[in-house]
């Protein structure tokens, strides 16, 4: 597509997330907002619930705003340039690129991860790539590369070759279309490049969660405004002070830098509701935006089943 409130969308949602994972929630996502005015008049918890799953719902939240810059201050027009499209809630420099070159043909080179992973190879820059003065000469780098005819063709093309064979381990140099112009390949060092120094080790988090029902009701608490992670959205409680029964079952989920275990009990329900937290009607839950970690414990217990299995204190 040439649209550029589409590619703008596909673009936000492609951050950090896989294509595959992000097609069906693209889908979904202009289904419920196709036009930048349907997204400004949005209300934010049927924003979260569209994007519930997704992950990173800050960029949810700027994308809304962004649009809702655009209603007001540009009357639903959007930004034809790059410099404009870095004016917008949530656009950085990479995204505003991207939808100026694809959409209306600006001469612009994009630098994501898969873009500078295939510059810093074809230049064989042994310098770490996650510094700002190393990603500005890929950056230049790409720039003086592109094809100013066909600049979105171009930039997606890059991305294409990072994304499928310019891969962070074992890159298919002999299927690279351009191997016999690549610095790295021409050394031998293609699995040595590039180089990223001082890598964050991930944290791992033992947690566990609550699932307390009661006459087709569940118990959730709502995180606050103002929590550094998922800010609004619903969650199943802790089990500090509730009668619980044996674990439902227990499962891995990684946010960022953190690796959580999480094991999931049935409760009793409490005489006093813990703070927070409210029954909210199970017909209720398809629309609510709830937590990852929420969803996936409550795939461990059976629809209607009990609120508890053997509760103990």
């Amino acid at each position: 597509t040439r649209d550029p409130y589409r590619i703008w969308v596909s673009e936000i949602m492609l951050q950090q997330t896989r294509a595959v994972a992000v097609i069906p929630y693209y889908q979904r996502f202009l289904e419920r907002f196709p036009t930048v005015e349907a997204l400004a008049g949005s209300q934010e918890p049927e924003l979260l619930e569209c994007w519930s799953g997704l992950g990173y719902y800050t960029r949810a939240r700027n994308l809304r705003r962004a649009a809702q810059q655009i209603v007001a201050e540009r009357a639903g027009r959007l930004p034809r340039t790059s410099r404009e499209w870095a004016e917008l809630a949530g656009v950085g420099p990479y995204t505003a690129a991207a939808v100026a070159s694809i959409a209306f043909d600006e001469p612009v080179a994009v630098l994501d991860g898969n873009v500078a992973r295939v510059m810093a190879r074809l230049a064989g820059h042994r310098g770490d790539i996650r510094s700002p003065r190393v990603r500005e000469e890929l950056r230049e780098r790409a720039q003086k590369l592109l094809d100013r005819r066909h600049p979105g063709q171009f930039n997606q093309a890059v991305m294409e070759l990072g994304a499928t064979l310019c891969s962070p381990r074992n890159p298919q140099c002999l299927l690279c279309p351009v191997a016999a112009w690549c610095e790295a390949r021409r050394l031998g060092v293609q699995n040595e490049l590039p180089v990223r120094l001082g890598r964050r080790e991930p944290e791992r988090i033992e947690m566990a969660v609550a699932v307390v029902r009661r006459d087709g009701k569940l118990l959730l608490r709502r995180r606050p405004e103002e929590a550094s992670v998922m800010p609004g959205f619903w969650e199943l409680p802790a089990p500090d002070g509730l009668a619980v029964g044996e674990p439902l079952g227990r499962f891995r989920h990684a946010i960022t830098h953190h690796r959580y275990t999480v094991t999931a009990y049935p409760a009793r329900p409490p005489r006093r509701l813990p703070p927070g937290c409210r029954w909210i009607a199970l017909a209720d839950l398809p629309g609510l935006p709830l937590t990852t970690i929420s969803r996936k414990a409550l795939r461990l217990t059976p629809p209607e089943g009990p609120s508890s299995r053997n509760p103990r204190r």
